[in-house]
């Protein structure tokens, strides 16, 4: 396996500041890296996810990560430790069963992390992967200066976490917010999830690929990517502009019922369908002012994730920050 380091720091300048590691764990990788208390990515190291592998060799490539980023010098600084993982998960148990990693099923990857002779006696902390990344965004990104957001992973998949009053707001299991498996149609097609007409089936990439070739577009050099839809899109296809509005409409109808049942003011979006720029904004933002008619919905704002792909790992570093207080002040961390 390879790994690349992305960033250093000069350790020489800041030998003692107390730092946190983070570990993103998706279908396609498994990213970890360092982060300092003000955002900062210092240093990174990344592997592939062998997602068809065992649950051991799974969990060996998250040890192989871990050993590497224990081998950088900041390694020393570092006092907490922050996981984002691809769910659903279960942050009271420390389990995570990721749809796209069909070896782990209620596997306790917290206390196998936990257990990494680097980790040592550092608290360990686990989030879902869009929880990550809206911590991210709150503390670094778009949603930071709102006290109420939706921030939204659209990719192969759609992920979503919250901010009510400020904070990060997970709920029981670490899966509040989980727009994308919300019915936005009770009539619509099976859902992997079990439900009917989720949302995820129309407005992610894959659906919109899927929504482009059924309405019969053929791209020109073979891809059916929905970053081929957006090329197309761009280029005033109408067959790929019908596809991306379908998406946005879909997207905008789950962004309203959200303001109506928690007030937010904002919705930030990233991933790989957010790349598309205009053909998904502009039909998503005349959706939103359609579907959020109500007073106290009319006013959210559709906005761009700022963060782009490391959001991840600041992220999983934000989930931490709190046991990293904790620990600053001598008492036990809850993780």
């Amino acid at each position: 396996m390879s790994y690349d380091t992305a960033v250093a720091v000069d350790v020489r300048r800041t030998p003692e500041l107390p730092l946190l590691a983070a570990v993103d764990i998706g279908g396609t990788k498994i990213a970890g890296g360092v982060v300092d208390t003000e955002g900062t990515l210092l240093h990174r190291v990344r592997l592939p996810t062998p997602a068809h592998g065992s649950a051991r060799e799974l969990m060996g490539a998250v040890s192989h990560v871990l050993d590497l980023l224990a081998q950088h010098p900041t390694w020393a600084s570092v006092r907490a430790v922050g996981v984002g993982s691809a769910g659903p998960v279960d942050i009271g148990a420390g389990t995570v069963s990721p749809v796209n990693i069909p070896a782990w099923r209620a596997f306790p990857l917290r206390s196998e992390i936990a257990a990494h002779r680097a980790v040592g006696d550092l608290p360990v902390v686990l989030g879902g992967d869009a929880v990550a990344m809206t911590a991210a965004e709150h503390w670094q990104g778009a949603a930071r200066h709102y006290r109420n957001a939706l921030c939204l992973v659209v990719s192969t998949g759609v992920g979503a976490g919250l901010i009510i009053d400020g904070r990060l707001h997970t709920g029981t299991t670490g899966n509040a917010g989980h727009l994308g498996h919300i019915s936005v149609d009770f009539a619509g097609p099976p859902c992997p999830c079990g439900s009917r007409g989720c949302l995820e089936g129309f407005a992610s990439g894959t659906a919109i690929a899927r929504t482009a070739a059924e309405a019969g577009w053929l791209p020109a050099n073979g891809d059916t990517s929905a970053g081929a839809v957006a090329v197309a899109a761009r280029a005033g296809d109408p067959l790929a502009l019908h596809a991306y509005d379908r998406a946005a409409r879909a997207l905008a109808a789950g962004i309203a019922a959200t303001a109506s049942l928690v007030e937010i003011e904002a919705a930030v979006i990233g991933g790989g369908v957010a790349q598309a720029g205009s053909v998904f904004f502009d039909p998503l933002r005349r959706h939103l002012a359609a579907y959020a008619t109500l007073p106290f919905t009319a006013g959210i704002v559709a906005v761009p994730a700022q963060l782009g792909t490391d959001a991840g790992l600041v992220g999983a570093a934000a989930l931490a920050r709190p046991a990293l207080a904790l620990r600053s002040a001598g008492a036990p961390a809850v993780c």
